[in-house]
C-alpha cells in the first residue's frame, strides 16, 4: 500500500492521522501535539488545510475549522530596525574604520 504523506516536514502520514483520530485526538491542536503535524519548517502552511479537511470528513461536517491550531509568539521580539539594516545606527556604530580612520561608508 502506498504511503500518503500529509506533512512533508515532519513525515506525518494519513495513517498517523487515522491512528490519532481513533485514539481520541479530534481537533487540530491535539492532532498537532500527538503527531507533530504543522510543527516543521513550514509551521503548518502546507499541511494544516489537509489535516482540517481530514478532520471535517471524519467528523461528518463541513470544511470549516472551528479550532485553528495555536501559534506561539517569539520569545524575544525582533526589532523592526533589524530588518531595515538600521540596527546599531542610533549609537553611531555603523561599521569598522577604514585605513584613513573614517567610520563606515564605501571606500
Amino acid at each position: 500500500m502506498a504511503k500518503t504523506i500529509v506533512c512533508r516536514c515532519e513525515d506525518v502520514t494519513l495513517t498517523d492521522l487515522e491512528r490519532a483520530f481513533g485514539q481520541g485526538f479530534r481537533d487540530l491542536e491535539s492532532l498537532k501535539r500527538f503527531t507533530g503535524i504543522a510543527t516543521g519548517f513550514c509551521q503548518g502552511k502546507c499541511c494544516t488545510a489537509h489535516a482540517a479537511r481530514y478532520l471535517a470528513a471524519m467528523k461528518g461536517g463541513d470544511d470549516v475549522v472551528s479550532d485553528p491550531p495555536r501559534t506561539r509568539p517569539l520569545l524575544h521580539p525582533t526589532p523592526a530596525a533589524a530588518f531595515l539594516g538600521a540596527a546599531g545606527e542610533e549609537d553611531g556604530a555603523t561599521g569598522a574604520q577604514d585605513d584613513d580612520g573614517v567610520q563606515g561608508g564605501p571606500s
